[in-house]
């Protein structure tokens, strides 16, 4: 038998070293391939725009960086695929995130769009006898709970005098909640764009309430997992600037807008131009006023135990680094 010898180990190792290259060519390669960034977004915004484009894939192609993209039907939807790590990064009206952080979510607030107050809505059907707010006592109003519109309704029943215990909420998301306002099922629905102009357009819903007149502001968020954000900051910053490129370009090409918009969402030019009309735009960090005005939903949410403990919205506002 040959005496198995320092020598010969040495020998094994190196053959077997250069057997493991030549098995598995390119493992050294994968390793340090970057994660995609995985994107969800919604129906409608600057996201889908975004995405149509294709601009943010061609700045982080030279990272060698792949862009996927999930879309959700709503905000707390989204976040709730950004809190389990199927997505990354997405965007969301101001009450998700908040019940998303009470639940414990891994989030962090990245920007924001400026308020866009005509943009969500309590609409009722074209004959029904409601024409007011105040008429809403002990009806049937259809949201998506945790949605931009779960505060809208909230200030709005405040505002007339109303307590959120005087209606009976109906949790459906848009597709179920259109669904059940044109049977009936429900005498309003709170709703945003695009599928409140959808209503409207479609189906001759009339509004009695929106946002304007210090009753909501609706801001636009971006948002990611925290995780993503602390480890990629350089690719946060890429998707801020690019959204930001596309927001100056939007405010003075509208028209483009809904024809970029008509063709990914599928819904008639009219209806997007309606919503587009409605919509901000100018990606900004979040400020003082902002985060304040986040932390006065919280604390109204909590109020109404809607959301299990008190928040404070600046713990999860990203710091981008120097």
């Amino acid at each position: 038998m040959t005496p198995f010898t320092p020598r010969r180990r040495t020998l094994i190792g190196l053959l077997a070293a250069i057997g493991l290259s030549i098995a598995l060519p390119g493992l050294a390669f994968a390793a340090d391939k970057p994660d995609p960034l995985r994107i969800g977004y919604q129906k409608y915004g600057t996201l889908v725009l975004l995405k149509a484009r294709g601009t943010l894939e061609k700045r982080l192609a030279p990272l060698g960086i792949e862009v996927k993209w999930a879309e959700f039907p709503a905000g707390p939807q989204l976040l709730e695929g950004l809190n389990v790590g199927s997505v990354d990064f997405g965007t969301t009206g101001e009450t998700p995130p908040i019940f998303a952080q009470a639940a414990g979510a891994d989030l962090l607030y990245i920007a924001t769009e400026p308020p866009a107050p005509a943009g969500e809505g309590i609409v009722v059907p074209r004959d029904s006898a409601i024409h007011s707010v105040k008429e809403l006592k002990g009806k049937k109003v259809a949201l998506n709970k945790g949605s931009n519109v779960h505060y809208l309704l909230v200030r709005a029943l405040e505002k007339a005098g109303l307590k959120y215990s005087d209606i009976t909420p109906v949790y459906l998301p848009p597709a179920d909640a259109r669904a059940a306002f044109e049977r009936g099922s429900v005498d309003a629905w709170a709703i945003w764009d695009p599928f409140y102009a959808a209503a409207e357009k479609q189906t001759g819903a009339r509004r009695i309430a929106d946002g304007r007149g210090g009753v909501v502001d609706n801001n636009q968020f971006y948002l990611s997992s925290g995780s993503y954000a602390k480890k990629n900051p350089a690719v946060i910053k890429a998707v801020i600037e690019e959204l930001a490129r596309l927001d100056a370009w939007s405010k003075t090409h509208l028209d483009e807008v809904a024809d970029v918009l008509s063709a990914q969402i599928g819904l008639d030019k009219s209806i997007v131009q309606l919503a587009a009309n409605r919509a901000s735009y100018g990606v900004k960090p979040l400020d003082g006023k902002i985060i304040a005005g986040q932390q006065r939903i919280a604390d109204t949410f909590y109020q109404l135990k809607l959301i299990p403990k008190k928040l404070v919205v600046r713990d999860i506002v990203w710091q981008a680094p120097k």
